[in-house]
């Protein structure tokens, strides 16, 4: 398919590239494509930000039949800009439209028209420190009708906003509430997709969260209320004595690109690593002999995410005397410069724009 491109009249004022937050300044440009059964996926096209119009009862709206994906693109030292692992972002996007009866899309043809896209907003990938340009892909059904079934028709689409730090503590420990009083995902379910509903079903633990004085809700099992799975925006990773320990995947946990970064550059380091089901009693208990070293999260947003205090019950797990971990900090650095072309990485991690 050949992608047509359309440029906005009026472009934006850039935003000073010290101030960004997450998520809130959007670019001149974004990507839409269309599905029917008809004519498969087709009119790729770049054109102007601009809302999108719907019929009050598209399903997306009614029936949350919807996924998305996010990555970043880097500024390099020379100026050139570069995608961290987006093949990976592709293939899991794929896995989430499996799974919400969704047609999947050829992954090559979304790489190379999220590169047209990054190459048609250039200037708007931001080069101050820690700063990068988030990237979007979403698709959600679009047939106007009320009724439980898969739509006939969708829309895929791109935005780009330029971010900074996605914690407001930066790369700084953030404390964490483990609750038991809800769940967020069950095995068999959609917890290891970009679904809507998976993150809708995250607010109200993460409001109560906010309120106690805690960044991010740390969600167990649906089931048996016991075993880690994940926190709201993170994957998580325990170091207890030399092993650095995740949650394994089981099916209602996010198999995050960034997770998969650590485990494989923590290999290739020559730790101990372990995908495993790991109990918050078995953290409480390895605090409590001093053999938990560190907590931290990780995740395409921030990175890699230091967890200074863990909160369980009435038990206060304060981590590394609430400091970064050696590991934590030698992870976010070390991906850091792999991100923004300080340093090599594996082969076939970045693709350049």
């Amino acid at each position: 398919m050949q992608v047509t491109i359309k440029k906005a009249e009026q472009l934006k004022t850039k935003p000073d590239e010290n101030k960004l937050g997450f998520g809130t300044i959007f670019t001149d440009h974004m990507f839409n494509m269309d599905y029917s059964i008809e004519k498969g996926w087709y009119d790729p096209r770049i054109e102007p930000y601009a809302p999108l119009v719907m019929d009050p009862s598209t399903m997306v709206l009614h029936y949350g039949q919807g996924v998305f994906e996010g990555l970043k693109a880097y500024r390099n030292p020379k100026g050139g800009i570069q995608l961290f692992r987006p093949r990976e972002n592709f293939k899991r996007l794929n896995h989430s439209n499996h799974k919400l009866c969704i047609p999947e899309i050829d992954e090559d043809f979304l790489l190379d028209s999220l590169k047209q896209l990054v190459t048609v907003e250039k200037d708007w990938v931001p080069s101050a420190p820690g700063t990068s340009l988030y990237i979007r892909p979403t698709v959600i059904a679009t047939d106007p009708f009320l009724g439980v079934r898969a739509s006939h028709t969708y829309r895929y689409f791109v935005i780009l906003s330029p971010v900074g730090a996605y914690y407001a503590e930066g790369f700084n420990p953030v404390k964490i509430l483990v609750t038991k009083d809800h769940v967020r995902a069950v095995r068999g379910g959609v917890g290891d997709t970009k679904t809507m509903g998976n993150y809708a079903a995250s607010l109200y633990a993460g409001e109560e969260a906010h309120k106690a004085g805690y960044t991010q809700v740390l969600w167990l099992d649906g089931v048996e209320l016991k075993y880690i799975e994940e926190v709201g925006a993170m994957n998580i990773f325990f170091v207890i004595d030399d092993e650095l320990i995740t949650p394994a995947l089981s099916g209602s946990i996010l198999p995050g690109i960034t997770r998969d970064s650590v485990l494989a550059l923590g290999r290739s380091w020559g730790l101990k690593v372990s995908e495993k089901r790991i109990t918050i009693d078995e953290v409480v208990n390895a605090h409590a002999s001093g053999h938990l070293k560190e907590i931290f999260g990780s995740g395409t947003a921030a990175v890699i995410s230091p967890v200074g205090e863990l909160k369980y019950g009435d038990t206060v797990l304060r981590v590394a005397d609430g400091q970064v971990g050696p590991l934590a900090h030698k992870l976010f650095e070390t991906i850091q410069n792999i991100q923004y072309g300080l340093a090599e990485g594996p082969q076939g991690w970045i693709e350049t724009v």
